[in-house]
């Protein structure tokens, strides 16, 4: 470990890079190695070691998604596909949980007459119970059909990956990777901003639900649309201009 210099890190950096790994995947995998020689030095009795992974220039990471649902989006998905995913899309909406969080999340797992779920830890997020909205519970209570246990939405992560692709599809929606395409990832990023521009919850409240493991992660979803800062310098309170009861297949969302 002691012959290991930054310049073999830069070119550790440099062979990732060749093979397609993406600025987020390198830095992972130096924290690890970055992990192994604090613990040597701290743990192992290498106190004269150094860290040659602090000393060396990382890849910048590029900025994070921004695409929000625009006019209309929520209601054509809505309408495009099957009653049962729509519930998973009301209730990503409302919840702002992960991908992997709704397909792991089971009945026994959720008491709707306190209105929670509550959510294990994984490798991920730790453990946390999230409070569920009035159409979060609706969407919940259209699905259960009298079920006491098991998954609610019967679909694993690549099956809701699939089923998202499907209703983008009808809907019309434009596929692929560019910031124009509207992924599955992205309704957390819409839950996070509605928190923010509809409801009085602090970012504490809204960090208890959502899972963020810090505050900065946090910070880059509290920008609020031009028209609500100025609804709001006018004097109307936090979410007066969002009404509840735009209807698409019997399911309530809200919609722009």
């Amino acid at each position: 470990m002691a012959s290991v210099r930054s310049v073999d890190i830069g070119n550790v950096i440099l062979d990732m890079q060749a093979e397609g790994k993406g600025a987020n995947t390198v830095r992972l995998h130096l924290a690890v190695l970055s992990n192994l020689f604090t613990v040597a030095k701290s743990n192992w009795g290498m106190e004269s070691l150094e860290n040659p992974v602090a000393i060396v220039r990382k890849p910048k990471l590029p900025p994070g998604r921004e695409r929000r649902l625009r006019s209309g989006e929520a209601g054509t998905l809505l309408g495009a596909t099957s009653l049962e995913f729509a519930c998973l899309i009301v209730f990503a909406l409302e919840t702002a949980m992960r991908l992997n969080e709704i397909a792991a999340l089971t009945w026994e797992n959720v008491n709707l007459d306190v209105r929670t779920a509550f959510l294990p830890k994984t490798k991920i997020s730790e453990a946390r119970t999230v409070s569920l909205s009035p159409a979060a519970i609706e969407a919940l209570t259209m699905r259960r059909a009298g079920k006491t246990e098991g998954s609610i939405f019967d679909l694993s992560c690549d099956g809701i990956d699939s089923a998202w692709d499907r209703a983008r599809d009808a809907a019309g929606m434009e596929a692929g990777w560019d910031e124009e395409s509207l992924h599955f990832h992205d309704l957390r990023h819409e839950a996070t901003s509605r928190f923010f521009e509809r409801t009085d919850l602090d970012i504490m409240e809204i960090k208890g639900i959502t899972g963020h493991r810090t505050l900065q992660m946090l910070a880059r979803y509290t920008h609020l649309r031009v028209g609500n800062l100025a609804a709001r310098l006018a004097g109307e309170r936090r979410g007066a201009g969002y009404l509840l009861g735009s209807k698409s297949q019997g399911v309530s969302v809200y919609d722009q």
